[in-house]
């Protein structure tokens, strides 16, 4: 929640006002979506809101601290701007969120109520619900560095410091064979080992489908056909033709970041921790007892 500027003050002590609600929804893949409940389209700091778009919200509960503000925005469902198939797709899961009071009749006066993200959505009626969630939900998650065998890191991320687009390690392809959005063949995929993209990731290029992806379960041979299986399907519908990109897969082992990756200066994890049971060993006269390694 931004400060109201002395603008906003000014207009609102005035006793007589010209207040509406502006939203800005800004999607993971790129799409922004602008509403407000004026029966006049707004535009102000880039966006443009459209009016008549049947988008409400009830009432805001903000605190301080560290308190998670919450609310919820209700809305009609339409071709143009927020759908079903989108929704159920999870293109609006993590969406950012911005709201405004402003005056309709003088848009710089306004003031930035709300920031935060979606939540939890659900339709029912021809109309969504939307949970919003503030800026402080985030620190309800546990963080902290783990000490484990197993690397902690995410492949490409900035703990791990691979390239994801060094040659050799994705592959961008059409679609040959589907089945259930899960489950893709392809007669050749020569060029990579077998198990190369377990783990890894399947990102959608193009096609109504795309900006989704989905993680890989199983990468395997089956009648002389590559298939790719993924933990879950893709919520959108995927078609022959449709451009992918597959990732290769990490799991996590030490001797598959020397190995496969050549990235062992980044490992994040500790292969050399030892075991539940180490507090528990007791000297012995047969075998080796000096401390190291216990794998």
């Amino acid at each position: 929640m931004a400060v109201m500027s002395q603008a906003f003050q000014d207009h609102v002590q005035g006793g007589l006002t010209s207040l509406c609600r502006a939203w800005a929804i800004s999607r993971q893949d790129g799409v922004v979506l602008g509403f407000t409940d004026h029966d006049r389209d707004l535009s102000f700091d880039g966006y443009s809101f459209k009016a008549g778009s049947g988008l409400s919200a009830l009432a805001l509960q903000q605190t301080t601290g560290l308190s998670v503000d919450n609310s919820e925005a209700i809305g009609g469902l339409s071709d143009a701007s927020v759908t079903e198939a989108d929704i159920n797709a999870g293109r609006f899961d993590g969406a950012a969120v911005q709201c405004w009071l402003v005056n309709w009749s003088d848009v710089s006066v306004r003031w930035l109520m709300f920031r935060g993200s979606i939540g939890q959505l659900r339709r029912s009626g021809g109309a969504f619900h939307a949970e919003l969630r503030g800026l402080s939900e985030v620190l309800n998650r546990p963080l902290g560095r783990v000490y484990q065998k197993p690397c902690t890191a995410v492949l490409g991320d900035g703990g791990c410091k691979f390239a994801l687009d060094t040659p050799g390690y994705s592959e961008d392809l059409p679609v040959e064979q589907v089945e259930r959005g899960q489950e893709f063949r392809w007669q050749d995929l020569a060029g990579f080992e077998p198990g190369w993209f377990a783990r890894g990731r399947l990102e959608v290029l193009s096609g109504p489908a795309q900006g989704l992806n989905g993680v890989i379960k199983q990468d395997r041979s089956d009648d002389a056909a590559r298939v790719i299986e993924l933990w879950q399907p893709i919520r959108a519908e995927v078609l022959p033709g449709d451009m992918l990109r597959l990732q290769a897969g990490c799991d996590k082992r030490m001797q598959s970041c020397r190995l496969k990756f050549n990235n062992l200066v980044n490992y994040q994890g500790f292969p050399d921790i030892p075991g539940e049971d180490w507090m528990m060993s007791v000297p012995k006269q047969s075998g080796t007892n000096s401390g190291g390694s216990r794998r």
